[in-house]
C-alpha cells in the first residue's frame, strides 16, 4: 500500500529569504527555533508561528498590566490594567489577574487593586498552581520617616514598598493567601540613629538602604520592581528593581513569619536578600564606575537542559547612560547549593557577565536600544529570543549572534505593510515575548491551524510551504462522502477519532467507530485526528 505525506503546518525556509514585509515576519533562516511565540498587544494576546500566522488569540477587557503566560494545561494567565480603582499610578500598573482557558473563556479573575496596594508589571505561575503576585504597597510619609527615610527624599508625601503574595486561586473570583514577603521588612539606614533600622549599610549587603535613590528624585515609586521570576529547583525568587538598577534574589522556602524576619542574613533562613548585582554603590561597595545595570528587565535562572543552564540571563536596557544602547547579559552566579559566596567589604560577583550581546559600536548610534520593557529567553536549540520591547521588535540570534528570525509587532501601529520601505511602526510596544516549543504540554492533543497574520496586506512568501511537522495522510484510510452535510464514514473501524475545528479546539471524540456525525455542527473545515494501530492519521473534513 502506498502512503502519501503532505505538509500540515508551515516551517522555516531552507535558505535565507528576505521578504518585503515591514511588519510581521520580516526575515527568517533555517536556524530559527521552530516554536510558537506568545505576546500581548492592547486587549489581545496572540500565539503566532514563525511565519507570523496566528495560532490562537485570547481577548480581555483590559490592556496588559503587563505579563502573560501560557500554562502547561493550555490555560492563559494574564495581567490587566484595571483603571479607576486606585490612586497608585505609575508605568507598568496593572490591577487585575485573569485566567482564560484555551478557547478564550475567562475561568478566574481577581482584582489586586485599591488605594493601599496594586498589582503591577509581573506575576509568576508556580508549578503547584499557585501564583506569585507583585504589588506596590503604600507607605505613609510618617511611616517611612519612622523607618529612617530622610524626609528631604520624599517628594510625594508617601512611598511605595514592594510586596509579594503567593495566592491559590479558588473558584472563579476568590483567593487564599499562602505566603507573603515585603521589602519594608528588610531595610537599613544610617541617616538617623534615633529611628528604626539604624546600622552600617556597607556591612549589611543583605538589606536595602532606604535612602539610596540611584539619582532619583524621591518619588513614591522609588524601587519600580518590573520582574518577578521563580526557580523551583532552588526555591528562590529573582526580582528586578529598575530604578535602583539592581537584581535581587530572595529565599522562598520560608514561612511568612520567617520571610518577615530581618535577621536572617545571607546565610540563614529569612527574608533578607540572598544576593544582589548590578549597582554595588547601593550598599557602599562601589561607585557609579562599577555600575553594570541601567534599568534592566526580566532576570531569571536558565532552565536545566538549555544552554548555560543554571546561569542567569537578563535584558540590560541601558536607560540613563550615554550613549544609548541595550545588551543581553548571562551571569555565572557565585552560588553553590543555593548559597551565594560573599567576601566582606566587597561587591557581589561576578565582576562581568560571561556572555554579552549588543550591537553597540564605539562612535556609532546603536540600532538595538529599548529604554523600557524587553527581555531575553534561551531556547532549546541554543538560540536566544530577544524582545526589544519599546519597538515591538522580536529577533532570534544563533550561537554566533547572527539574527535568524525577526518579527515586528504590527498591532496598534502600521497594521498594514508600510508603503514607504523604512517607515517605522509606532505605538506597538510589547512588555515581553516568550517562545514555546511545539512539544510543550499546552499543545498536546490540539491541532493548531495557522490563520492569517495580524497585519493587513501580509506576505507569506517567506514561508514557502515547508512543513514543521509531517502528518501521515494514508491512502488505506478513506472518508466518504467528503464534503458532507452530516455523516462521514471511514472504510474501517478505528480505535480513536478526535474532531477539531479550524482553531484547533477538540469538538468531538469517538472510540471504536467508523462514522462521524457532524449534523449539529456549523459548516466549515474540520480535521479528524485518527489514532489507528499505533499511527497518527489526519483527515480534512468539509462540512456543508
Amino acid at each position: 500500500m502506498m502512503f502519501k505525506k503532505f505538509t500540515f503546518l508551515f516551517l522555516f525556509l531552507v535558505q535565507f529569504v528576505q521578504s518585503q514585509n515591514t511588519v510581521g515576519t520580516i526575515s527568517m533562516t533555517d536556524e530559527v527555533f521552530d516554536g510558537y511565540t506568545l505576546f500581548s498587544a492592547d486587549t489581545k494576546t496572540y500565539l503566532i508561528n514563525n511565519c507570523g500566522q496566528v495560532m490562537n488569540t485570547w481577548t480581555s477587557n483590559f490592556t496588559p498590566g503587563n505579563s502573560v503566560y501560557l500554562l502547561p494545561n493550555g490555560n492563559l494567565l494574564r495581567t490587566g490594567k484595571e483603571d479607576g480603582k486606585s490612586d497608585i499610578i505609575f508605568g507598568g500598573q496593572g490591577g487585575i489577574v485573569e485566567l482564560f482557558n484555551w478557547d478564550g473563556e475567562i475561568i478566574w479573575s481577581y482584582s489586586f487593586n485599591s488605594n493601599l496596594e496594586r498589582q503591577h508589571h509581573d506575576i509568576y505561575p508556580m508549578p503547584n498552581g499557585h501564583i506569585l503576585i507583585l504589588l506596590a504597597e503604600v507607605w505613609s510619609k510618617e511611616e517611612a520617616i519612622s523607618q529612617g527615610r530622610d524626609s528631604s527624599k520624599i517628594a510625594e508625601e508617601r512611598l511605595y514598598s514592594e510586596k509579594i503574595l503567593e495566592v491559590k486561586p479558588i473558584g472563579t473570583d476568590e483567593i487564599e493567601v499562602i505566603w507573603e514577603w515585603n521589602i519594608k521588612d528588610h531595610i537599613i539606614q544610617d541617616f538617623d540613629d534615633t529611628k528604626q533600622n539604624f546600622g552600617d549599610v556597607a556591612k549589611s549587603p543583605e538589606k536595602l538602604d532606604i535612602n539610596f535613590l540611584n539619582g532619583g528624585n524621591g518619588s513614591a515609586n522609588w524601587l519600580h520592581i518590573n520582574s518577578i521570576q521563580y526557580d523551583e529547583q532552588r526555591n528562590q525568587i529573582v526580582l528586578s528593581s529598575r530604578n535602583l538598577s539592581e537584581i535581587w534574589i530572595i529565599d522562598h522556602s520560608t514561612t511568612t513569619v520567617e520571610a518577615a524576619s530581618n535577621s536572617g542574613g545571607m546565610y540563614n533562613k529569612g527574608g533578607d536578600l540572598l544576593y544582589r548585582w548590578g549597582n554595588p554603590q547601593s550598599y557602599r561597595q562601589g561607585t557609579e564606575v562599577n555600575r553594570k545595570l541601567f534599568g534592566q528587565h526580566y532576570p531569571y535562572y536558565i532552565e536545566q537542559g538549555l544552554r548555560n543552564a543554571g546561569d542567569l540571563i537578563l535584558f540590560n536596557n541601558g536607560n540613563g547612560r550615554d550613549p544609548d544602547f541595550s545588551e543581553v547579559f548571562i551571569l555565572e552566579l557565585p552560588e553553590t547549593n543555593g548559597v551565594f559566596s560573599y567576601t566582606e567589604d566587597t561587591a557581589f560577583g561576578p565582576e562581568n557577565p560571561i556572555y554579552e550581546y549588543s550591537q553597540f559600536q564605539e562612535g556609532e548610534i546603536s540600532n538595538f536600544y529599548s529604554p523600557i520593557l524587553s527581555g531575553a529567553q534561551v531556547l532549546p536549540n541554543g538560540n536566544i529570543l530577544i524582545c526589544e520591547g519599546s519597538k515591538g521588535n522580536f529577533f532570534e540570534i544563533n550561537s554566533d549572534d547572527e539574527i535568524v528570525w525577526n518579527y515586528i509587532n504590527p498591532f496598534n501601529s502600521i497594521v498594514k505593510q508600510a508603503t514607504n520601505q523604512g517607515e517605522e511602526p509606532k505605538g506597538n510596544n510589547v512588555f515581553r515575548a516568550h517562545k514555546y516549543a511545539k512539544d510543550y504540554a499546552a499543545f498536546t492533543d490540539r491541532i493548531l491551524m495557522p490563520n492569517d497574520p495580524i497585519e493587513l496586506n501580509f506576505n507569506l512568501n517567506i514561508c514557502n510551504s515547508l512543513s514543521t511537522e509531517t502528518i501521515d495522510f494514508r491512502d488505506d484510510l478513506v472518508i466518504y462522502p467528503n464534503p458532507s452535510a452530516n455523516i462521514f464514514t471511514l472504510n474501517k473501524v478505528v480505535e480513536n477519532i478526535g474532531i477539531y475545528n479550524n482553531l484547533g479546539k477538540k469538538v468531538l471524540e469517538l472510540h471504536q467507530e467508523n462514522q462521524i456525525d457532524l449534523a449539529l455542527f456549523t459548516t466549515g473545515i474540520y480535521f479528524a485526528k485518527i489514532n489507528h494501530k499505533g499511527s497518527l492519521v489526519v483527515k480534512k473534513l468539509i462540512k456543508n
